[in-house]
């Protein structure tokens, strides 16, 4: 099993942290541990597990986040990914979008603790790689530590050690999933109270979570911290990661020689069919808050240029 810890932690973020982005982003940082978009256990049984699976190994420290509510079928899930090397199993008991919660998984399973426990005790009995929860603190506008509590004992008397916690209640109607990461109140204190009653497990905490200070004091609380959207929209944010939280003393990259690193992949991509899009549409927000960022995202997102489907846009982005 590979070695790595969850200290710092990328969220996985649908339509987003694809293969592409989490080569990208491992460009930045070395140690912090990248997770998969979410992928359903029926999706990976039924379908096209190859393709779903597929990453570089340069990913490494790489999680799968998967989504079901199938015991069995989570099981085979999480041995498929164990079988592609991934250095966890994930399950989303997070996300609040209808077309999740129309299957029966995500958020709503909070209100189910003991199908999760089943759920992890099914996929712990086949994978001897971490089998990890991502949970809300709670189900729609009803705040309350206890539930919390309980819904964590549960789980973990299946066996799950690592509980990655979104500091919100997660709301299944009258608002959007993107209001969801935004209007329901932060309880930071909900995370670190559980830390303090139930100290043997491992508790990461995510939500709201944008600079380096605020990673520092977060760490003062729990064992670790994932960073979500701010990681995606403002990827050099990552870059001093490894040496803030890691004590890694390498020399942090510059952005350019970020997307020096960058264009070989690129390259061989686009050798096998992948449209120059795909990857660029990543690399957006790297220039975030910096002089001349405006047109870097407008040169990269000009249709015209990029399908074209040259890697010599980048340099020429660069100099708009």
């Amino acid at each position: 099993m590979k070695k790595f810890n969850r200290r710092i932690s990328v969220a996985p973020m649908m339509k987003c942290t694809d293969r592409h982005d989490r080569y990208f982003l491992r460009l930045i940082t070395q140690h912090s541990l990248l997770y998969t978009e979410m992928v359903t256990s029926a999706a990976l049984i039924r379908g096209d597990a190859q393709y779903l699976l597929q990453y570089d190994p340069f990913e490494h420290p790489l999680a799968l986040q998967l989504g079901g509510s199938d015991p069995q079928e989570l099981a085979d899930a999480a041995q498929l990914g164990e079988s592609f090397g991934y250095d966890e199993i994930n399950l989303n008991v997070g996300c609040p979008s209808e077309r999740v919660r129309s299957g029966s998984f995500g958020a709503c399973l909070m209100l189910e603790p003991s199908l999760v426990r089943d759920c992890v005790a099914a996929m712990k009995s086949v994978v001897k790689i971490p089998v990890t929860v991502k949970c809300r603190i709670g189900i729609n506008r009803t705040m309350s530590y206890a539930f919390l509590k309980n819904f964590v004992q549960i789980v973990h008397e299946a066996g799950c050690e690592t509980f990655i916690i979104h500091a919100r209640n997660a709301w299944l109607n009258g608002i959007s999933p993107k209001e969801n990461r935004e209007i329901p109140p932060l309880r930071y204190d909900y995370v670190y109270q559980l830390k303090d009653e139930l100290p043997e497990l491992e508790i990461i905490i995510n939500g709201g979570i944008k600079t380096h200070a605020q990673i520092a004091a977060q760490l003062e609380y729990v064992d670790g911290v994932m960073i979500g959207r701010e990681a995606y929209g403002n990827p050099y944010m990552l870059a001093p990661i490894d040496y803030l939280f890691y004590g890694d003393d390498y020399s942090i990259p510059t952005r350019t020689e970020i997307i020096e690193r960058y264009l070989p992949y690129i390259k061989q991509q686009l050798k096998q069919g992948e449209t120059l899009h795909s990857m660029t549409r990543h690399i957006l927000g790297l220039f975030h808050g910096q002089p001349g960022a405006r047109n870097w995202r407008r040169h990269l997102s000009d249709p015209n240029i990029l399908a074209q489907n040259n890697v010599n846009c980048l340099w020429d982005a660069l100099s708009t």
